[in-house]
């Protein structure tokens, strides 16, 4: 019976805060100058349904998620409707705690949600948005056994690429057959060997928070300490370049810390790697969007584009969310969930013909 009751509350706390966010939603795109269609309304549900049960397994209040952040993520959804719920999935989140007090002061902690595409994600949106692309075709896993002729260029002209699949070793290569309008196919590849490029950039970001025992909290460390952190880290970052080979780097005990199991469990391992591939192709392609609010959800998801603004904000202070006891001080300025949602409820219907009046944090994020 209690159980009936959790389920029950549960699902009338989605569908409460599922209803309030997707009005918020059709009123931001629209503020914006993009339609808010029934899809991009399915990739919000599917997105509100995903973030719910992932905050609730973590044990950890919705209401306390920060409001203009879901917000923020939500509208990256529903610009390039990115569906969670599709099989397999487009996209996924996750939980992080989040520093966001200034530089130099003390540490205001705010549990946030990040959102990332996943490799059919990219599939999906290239097929909307690849410059000139007619057709994605699926993509082949080329193993070690397996016989592969790369094509051949003769001039403008192509020769084909010639497969014959063994199911035998690991994936060596991936390639995309890509239909363009024209008719002509092109066959965009990329070799194993090229994920070294992404596991070195994994290392490097797991490095942000890394204190290497030398102080306990490295935003009080002394410039010495901070000058003695640095030197550890570029030591880190020379041995993955002095070993230079993907699954070297992926089994080496003293880089293990700073690589994540999905590299290295053996369930994982593969399909993370093969993942890694299909994203270097898919995001190399040339996209039109059909607005620039799409555009610009895109490329602040973009890595060099985050990592720019790392830079210049110095900021590095997001560590993986724990849910067990920490202490955290909520930033008082920022609306949570709850306060979001119930300024969504009490906003009155406008006059036909009458723009919304939209809150401080629903209004357009400077470009």
């Amino acid at each position: 019976m209690a159980e009936n009751t959790q389920v029950a509350n549960f699902n009338t706390q989605l569908s409460y805060y599922t209803n309030r966010y997707v009005d918020l939603m059709e009123r931001d795109l629209t503020s914006r100058g993009m339609e808010f269609d029934s899809y991009s309304k399915d990739c919000v549900v599917a997105a509100m349904g995903s973030i719910f049960q992932m905050v609730h397994e973590s044990g950890v209040s919705f209401e306390a998620i920060n409001g203009s952040n879901l917000k923020f993520i939500l509208s990256k959804v529903a610009a390039l409707k990115l569906n969670a719920n599709a099989q397999p999935r487009e996209c996924y989140f996750q939980i992080r705690n989040v520093n966001v007090a200034a530089k130099g002061q003390k540490p205001q902690w705010e549990k946030k949600i990040e959102f990332a595409i996943e490799g059919d994600g990219n599939d999906a949106l290239v097929s909307r948005y690849g410059v000139n692309v007619s057709k994605v075709f699926p993509y082949w896993k080329v193993r070690e056994g397996d016989k592969y002729i790369p094509p051949r260029h003769r001039g403008v002209e192509i020769t084909p690429p010639e497969w014959e699949e063994s199911g035998v070793g690991k994936v060596v290569r991936v390639v995309y057959p890509i239909q363009y309008k024209d008719g002509h196919i092109e066959y965009l590849s990329c070799e194993r060997a090229d994920v070294l490029k992404n596991l070195a950039a994994h290392i490097k970001n797991n490095l942000q928070n890394e204190t290497f025992g030398i102080c306990a909290d490295r935003y009080k460390a002394t410039d010495a300490q901070k000058a003695q952190i640095e030197a550890k880290k570029k030591e880190v970052m020379k041995k993955v370049a002095d070993i230079g080979e993907l699954e070297a780097i992926i089994d080496c005990e003293e880089l293990r810390p700073y690589i994540s199991p999905s590299y290295y469990e053996t369930q994982s391992r593969e399909s993370m790697i093969v993942r890694k591939m299909r994203n270097n192709i898919m995001k190399s392609i040339p996209k039109k969007w059909d607005n620039p609010v799409q555009a610009y959800e895109y490329n602040t998801m973009d890595a060099t584009y985050r990592e720019v603004q790392e830079e210049i904000e110095q900021n590095a202070n997001k560590e993986e969310f724990i849910p067990e006891p920490m202490a955290i001080e909520e930033q008082p300025k920022q609306p949570t969930v709850a306060e979001v949602a119930k300024t969504s409820e009490k906003e009155p219907v406008p006059a036909a013909g009458k723009e919304p009046e939209i809150p401080d944090f629903m209004k357009q994020e400077e470009m």
